[in-house]
């Protein structure tokens, strides 16, 4: 186990005042100023030590002009993270930069579908993935995960009985999958990629949330068992807490989609020159970041133990285990009866907490809630305590 001491995610950093989504405007979605987020995906901790040193001495060079994300620092660092962590050798051919996640997932559907065309997507889904194909004219294709005493899953029949429809040309795949926290097996992601190759359907794998895994089984980037076109997407973002910097890089498999996609980051959309202070902090990050990742792992995994604990405690029938990935809280209170628009009433108006209701994922979260547990224990404490007391009043 990675010691944690080395590190202090423990002491909370006052976010007010600093144009944050999370805590400056909690408002805009819960119509409250004065609540408690534990709601969008970032983080209450400052990034790595090593993160902010490599950007301070950027900034102290005073010359912040056009740069080229195109480096043998930065594609080396991306080879170097994807072979130390997840034993994955790459092609630094493959790879691609662009502004965010979701803008390459959003540009890569451009691409690659026609408006009417369909987008299969495993639900619930997050969020931003319904904006995405909506914004640019395509349809939804669902295909919801299931659930057993082993975890989540997917009826991989019930999803070719949806790639075979001839409107399916991509099947946009979280892994790990948010907001369930489903890790996909080798298997699974193989018989996906049999299935899509098998029906000529492209795949694009968002796998932001690819270092925060749980279970002692390895996260296996899409690369490692892909058949056909394929796209992967990814960040530091989530995992060194550094969205605001922007900036995302992924790998585009064949050439052609990959010319494709040059073409238009620097032709048509104008984002030839990277912010440069994110290729420093990836650069960083993946070169030295390990071990504070690592400290933050274990710190983050504590947390959700502590959820679990604490949820169980109050509410045994709940029986709530930890994800196999991610630090969002995915929490099913079916089990306790209560209706969802009643707890959010009183966790908001009562205890002052806001955390995401599960219907914002899509239709199969209704009865559910992501609670984001990357924060110190003490702010999460407050958390918990106030999610069990809007419970117990409503029961």
């Amino acid at each position: 186990m990675t010691d944690t001491t080395s590190f202090d995610f423990a002491t909370p950093i006052d976010r007010h005042g600093t144009w944050c989504t999370q805590w400056d405007y909690v408002a805009d979605r819960f119509g409250h100023a004065d609540l408690l987020p534990f709601t969008i995906s970032d983080m209450d901790f400052a990034t790595a030590p090593c993160v902010i040193t490599a950007m301070q001495q950027r900034l102290a060079h005073g010359v912040l002009g056009y740069s080229r994300w195109k480096n043998d620092d930065f594609l080396g660092a991306i080879e170097h993270w994807l072979a130390s962590r997840f034993n994955c050798p790459s092609d630094r051919e493959t790879i691609v930069y662009g502004p965010s996640v979701i803008w390459m997932i959003a540009e890569q559907i451009r691409q690659w579908s026609q408006p009417g065309d369909g987008v299969v997507v495993h639900t619930p889904a997050y969020d931003a993935f319904y904006k995405a194909i909506a914004g640019n004219q395509r349809q939804m294709f669902s295909v919801p995960l299931e659930r057993n005493d082993a975890g989540w899953y997917c009826d991989m029949a019930r999803l070719e009985t949806v790639l075979r429809r001839p409107e399916s040309k991509i099947l946009l795949l979280c892994s790990p999958h948010n907001p369930t926290g489903k890790l996909w097996t080798r298997e699974e992601l193989e018989t996906m990629a049999a299935l899509c190759e098998r029906h000529n359907v492209r795949v694009i794998s968002d796998e932001i949330h690819m270092d925060m895994v749980w279970s002692q089984r390895p996260h296996i980037p899409w690369h490692a068992v892909a058949r056909g076109p394929w796209a992967l997407f990814t960040s530091a973002s989530k995992s060194f807490n550094i969205p605001a910097l922007t900036g995302a890089w992924g790998m585009i498999g064949d050439a052609t989609s990959r010319e494709n996609w040059l073409e238009a980051l620097k032709n048509s959309n104008g984002l030839s020159s990277p912010a440069v202070l994110s290729v420093v902090a990836h650069i960083a990050a993946y070169r030295q970041g390990a071990p504070w990742l690592d400290a933050l792992r274990t710190y983050l995994r504590a947390n959700l133990e502590y959820v679990a604990s604490r949820l169980n405690q109050a509410f045994p029938s709940l029986d709530w285990q930890i994800p196999e990935s991610t630090y969002l809280a995915w929490i099913d209170l079916r089990r306790l009866g209560v209706n969802d628009d009643a707890l959010q009433k009183a966790l908001i108006e009562e205890q002052k907490v806001a955390i995401m209701r599960g219907d914002v994922y899509g239709a199969e979260g209704q009865g559910f809630i992501r609670l984001n547990a990357g924060c110190p224990r003490v702010k999460l404490e407050r958390g918990v305590e106030g999610l069990i007391a809007a419970l117990t009043s409503l029961m």
